[in-house]
């Protein structure tokens, strides 16, 4: 099978293309994940990761049941998933019967959450990122769980320094990254009483074409809109390196969970980024602000040492995502909200 490094298209000319990217396991993925036992069910999978991740994982086991689980309030994102040779089911994780009525497999990546619109509705908050993790590992106390975490669990450090590690305490502003420390600590309880596995992967941020930091900064670059550099600093990971990160924790499961970071590796100011994709898009960028002398910023030399460096290079990136907006393609219209420094989303 071609690998993705194999093959980086200059520049990525439509929505099949990318998605097709984005599901594409590499030779390591596919090793890793035939030494699991038993299948693999996306917990989640509606989301703005789920469906890709959950295709590479078919695309890698095609021999194996790959099933999806979420509401699917977009039946086009089921019927995708369908075609792609993933097994959904349509399910409210927060209802505890439909809960027990999903398979039993041995292994599980969990992608549910709750984040934009959490400063209106923390109770929702609190149910998705805290009490459903806890009803997760109760009724699956035997599989191995890879849990979507955020980087946004750390407090604030330095941009001279490396970036927050593993090693670092969990002291975040604003009740959803409380919320989500709340997440970890549910499935590292129950791995310890369980004796279960699992890991915990920070994710900081993932670039995908429709949605994500340099997605928000071409958008406003476009719009002639300034791009604020108050959250002057940022690590940032093609989304396709973050899906194969997650699936081969499973492979590299520690027990009790623990947690990993996954990341790019470069920490990389926010004007820089914004002067290189409006050069690309034949723009000039405002910059606004002063840049912090702090941000969320995550080492992740521990899942580098386990799975090697990102395939998709920065430049690449910048490549894509600056003719992706140039050419007014499809858009997710989801902001992250990468500036705000309060935890309020």
């Amino acid at each position: 099978m071609e690998t993705i490094t194999e093959h980086l298209p200059a520049t990525i000319p439509d929505l099949e293309t990318l998605e097709e990217l984005l599901s594409r396991p590499d030779a390591a993925t596919i090793r890793d994940l035939e030494t699991l036992d038993g299948d693999v069910m996306v917990l989640g999978v509606g989301g703005k990761i789920g469906p890709s991740l959950a295709r590479m994982a078919a695309r890698a086991l095609p021999d194996r049941r790959v099933i999806g689980v979420a509401r699917f309030s977009d039946a086009q994102t089921r019927q995708k998933l369908d075609a792609w040779g993933v097994e959904t089911i349509k399910s409210d994780l927060l209802d505890r019967d439909a809960l027990t009525r999903l398979p039993r497999v041995r292994n599980i990546v969990f992608m549910a959450g709750h984040k934009f619109g959490s400063s209106g509705n923390q109770g929702l908050t609190w149910a998705m990122n805290s009490y459903l993790p806890g009803m997760v590992a109760e009724t699956f106390p035997d599989a191995c769980i890879s849990a979507f975490s955020t980087g946004c669990v750390y407090p604030f450090v330095p941009i001279q320094d490396i970036g927050a590690d593993e090693s670092l305490a969990p002291n975040p502003p604003g009740e959803y990254a409380q919320s989500c420390v709340a997440r970890e600590r549910m499935f590292e309880h129950f791995s310890k009483v369980h004796g279960s596995p699992g890991r915990i992967i920070r994710l900081n941020y993932a670039i995908d074409l429709r949605y994500g930091v340099l997605c928000d900064i071409a958008d406003a670059i476009r719009a002639g809109q300034p791009v604020n550099v108050g959250t002057g600093h940022v690590n940032l990971i093609w989304q396709g390196d973050a899906n194969r990160y997650a699936l081969r924790a499973l492979a590299h499961a520690t027990t009790p969970t623990t947690p990993l970071n996954v990341s790019g590796p470069e920490t990389l100011p926010v004007a820089w980024l914004a002067n290189e994709l409006a050069r690309r898009m034949g723009r000039e960028a405002i910059i606004a602000g002063t840049p912090s002398p702090t941000a969320w910023l995550n080492n992740s030399a521990a899942a580098f040492d386990l799975f090697g460096y990102p395939t998709v290079p920065l430049a690449r990136l910048l490549d894509w995502v600056a003719d992706w907006t140039a050419r007014d393609m499809p858009s997710l219209g989801k902001p992250t909200k990468f500036e705000a420094r309060d935890g309020r989303y």
